[in-house]
């Protein structure tokens, strides 16, 4: 299955946050994240392993107790259940990935599946 991210559409998720549903199945799913800067993403924990890549920008991230601030061409990984949040250093664009899919992400604007 292939998503066209020219047919995806991008939707407020909140205030300074922009998403972009990027495709997946019932295993994982993806998406793509611009954040205003210093917009916040409060702590929170969800069922899904989460791996994240900045384009540019960057986070000051806490997952669990710990923090640190990564920049573009950093990653991370979130384990199942473990609290984490996000404030933006700089307009930050990044892609998360999340398995098993968050089924609580609605797919805004699929994109075109071929």
């Amino acid at each position: 299955m292939f998503f066209l991210r020219d047919h995806a559409e991008s939707q407020k998720v909140s205030r300074g946050v922009l998403g972009t549903y990027l495709g997946g199945n019932e295993a994982v799913n993806a998406m793509h994240w611009i954040f205003d800067d210093n917009t916040a993403l409060a702590r929170h924990s969800h069922a899904a392993v989460q791996f994240g890549y900045i384009i540019r920008g960057a986070f000051r991230m806490t997952i669990g107790d710990s923090e640190m601030v990564l920049k573009a061409g950093d990653s991370y990984t979130i384990p199942q259940h473990v609290a984490h949040e996000f404030v933006s250093i700089g307009e930050t664009e990044a892609i998360d990935v999340f398995s098993p899919a968050r089924k609580e992400i609605p797919p805004w604007g699929k994109g075109a599946e071929q």
